[in-house]
């Protein structure tokens, strides 16, 4: 990969974000590299985001974008049709009437060594990172430090509720802002992080010795059970906000490498869109339902 007066083709681009993140690293179910574009285009200017929804389309077809990369997959599951009369099959239209190239990458850019979960570990400054859930041995991504999630020391120990405020300040802003459970005061010296959805992997954090763990989609009966056998303690940030800072690095790399412009999207695609906090809060414990 270099830099060149000529600009790299939709090809290049693409053979370089494969090499970063295999598609035999993706999960079976996943759909994951190329969706549409000609291969031979030359792409100018590359738009980064975390989903494809028509907010962030229009914003990439504003922007001038020759590419756009996202984490999230536009067509994961079996399709027969892509009519314009449906809000994804309206993107394919617009996409390739603009001559705009899609590209995916997803499970296999999580697991990856950079990958999603190192860019989230960047915004706390862990060091001596180690995956949370290491790729299985008999997997495409085995060995490298690849897998599922990162540990790591914060550079000095803070309290849960300090921590919660360290991740909503260092964190993408949503209205969903940031949640924790546990003990307040508890001191916090390893930290656990795993961008999108991460309540699979309690269990991992509590291996892990992690003092807490943040992630997003939590559930209620998973976090409380974890809660009361005594696992690490939760921060459970909006998914869109975890995955986000990885699009920088993406970014970076791609105009280092071959000197095209990139734009990364910062809007914020998280459904959620209102949140209002109880008038008389407390502290509690969480509750316990069998």
């Amino acid at each position: 990969m270099s830099t060149t007066a000529s600009p790299p083709s939709v090809a290049d681009v693409v053979a370089e974000l494969d090499r970063c993140y295999p598609p035999a690293w993706a999960e079976e179910w996943d759909r994951v590299g190329l969706v549409l574009g000609e291969p031979t285009d030359p792409v100018r200017r590359v738009y980064g985001t975390v989903d494809v929804v028509p907010e962030t389309v229009a914003e990439a077809l504003a922007a001038g974008a020759d590419l756009i990369v996202a984490h999230h997959p536009l067509l994961l599951r079996g399709v027969s049709s892509v009519a314009p009369t449906t809000w994804k099959g309206r993107i394919v239209h617009d996409l390739i009437r603009a001559g705009v190239a899609l590209y995916v990458a997803h499970t296999n850019a999580d697991v990856a060594a950079p990958g999603v979960s190192d860019a989230l570990a960047a915004r706390f400054g862990l060091t001596g990172l180690r995956p949370l859930q290491p790729s299985a041995p008999a997997s495409a991504s085995a060995g490298g430090g690849r897998g599922i999630g990162r540990v790591g020391e914060l550079p000095a120990p803070l309290t849960l509720a300090a921590l919660t405020g360290r991740a909503a300040a260092v964190l993408p802003a949503t209205v969903w802002g940031v949640r924790a459970g546990g003990d307040p005061a508890r001191i916090v010296r390893t930290l656990a992080v795993s961008g999108g959805s991460g309540d699979g992997f309690l269990a991992a954090a509590t291996a892990a010795g992690a003092d807490a763990f943040l992630t997003s989609d939590l559930r209620h009966h998973p976090a409380g059970e974890h809660l009361a056998a005594g696992g690490p303690a939760l921060l459970d940030a909006a998914h869109w906000a975890t995955e986000r800072p990885w699009l920088d690095d993406v970014a970076a790399h791609l105009r280092a490498g071959f000197g095209v412009e990139t734009v990364v999207s910062d809007l914020d695609t998280d459904p959620w869109t209102v949140h209002a906090a109880a008038p008389a809060w407390t502290t509690r414990s969480p509750d316990r339902e069998g």
